[in-house]
């Protein structure tokens, strides 16, 4: 009976266990790709400029030497008003979106509605492109000139799973990494399994998954190395978890070890007694 109580706590701590294997970024996994340190790693041959689609929100502004050309283009609230444009990312799950609010958005038929201007298709255009269509709008209404800047407003992604922080979070860059939706998002838990990331974007038409290991230092040069707006990021948690959370796992651990010293005790009185 001492043995197998011996031998069943071993096993329940080996398998309570994480290896850093499954918690450490940028492993050099696979012999094919090995990636050196200090090595340069070129980012994957596809095009990261994005393509505007319906439901995407893009600021614009106006500018001109002459301030009352352009008072009928601005919104009383816009986004130079709110103290934003300075912020290089932060979370949204509280709800506090202001770009919602004074943004452009693009309806579903991939038109954005300004205004004097009315509407104008920027769906599926880049932002310079787009940023090329409304200027030359402007230019068919004034004769003066009139400086036109669009940008996407923020990469707005989704967290779900095993991330410290989960909902919707912005971030305020026209182009970001994986890892800088990771730390925006608060980290991933330690018992999220970081070689099984779940991308879900948005293609013209519909949607994919993709999957990708955080684990391996191969995504560096990976086609999914740069989020986009409107991905949504799942990852799974660990079997582990059927024990305990991240926050505590180490007390659950600490419960179980107490109960196996007390039955190891009972087993010794009564093995005394004999």
């Amino acid at each position: 009976m001492k043995h197998f109580i011996y031998f069943a706590g071993l096993v329940l701590l080996a398998s309570s266990c994480i290896s850093n294997k499954r918690i450490t970024y940028l492993q050099n996994l696979s012999d094919s790709t090995a990636i050196a340190l200090d090595e340069f790693i070129p980012f994957a041959e596809v095009d990261h400029k994005y393509i505007l689609q319906p439901f995407d929100i893009v600021q614009i502004d106006f500018a001109s030497a002459d301030p009352e050309l352009v008072e009928g283009f601005t919104f009383l609230n816009a986004p130079q008003n709110l103290g934003i444009r300075s912020s290089a990312g932060g979370g949204a799950s509280g709800g506090s979106d202001p770009l919602y609010m004074t943004g452009f958005s693009i309806d579903q038929d991939g038109m954005v509605e300004i205004p004097k201007l009315g509407k104008i298709e920027i769906a599926g255009l880049t932002e310079a492109d787009a940023k090329s269509r409304v200027q030359a709008a402007i230019n068919e209404y004034f004769k003066e000139e009139v400086f036109v800047r669009l940008r996407i407003a923020g990469i707005r992604y989704t967290t779900l799973g095993e991330f410290n922080t989960v909902g919707v979070q912005i971030i305020y860059k026209n182009r970001a990494t994986i890892f800088d939706a990771l730390a925006n998002s608060g980290e991933t838990s330690l018992l999220a399994k970081k070689n099984k990331l779940f991308l879900i974007r948005q293609y013209d038409g519909g949607t994919k998954i993709h999957m990708i290991n955080l684990n391996d230092r191969a995504l560096l040069g990976s086609p999914w190395y740069f989020i986009q707006p409107n991905d949504i990021l799942y990852l799974e948690p660990m079997k582990i978890r059927q024990i305990g959370t991240a926050d505590n796992l180490t007390a659950s651990l600490a419960l179980i070890a107490g109960l196996l010293a007390s039955l190891l005790l009972i087993v010794n009185l009564v093995s005394g007694d004999l």
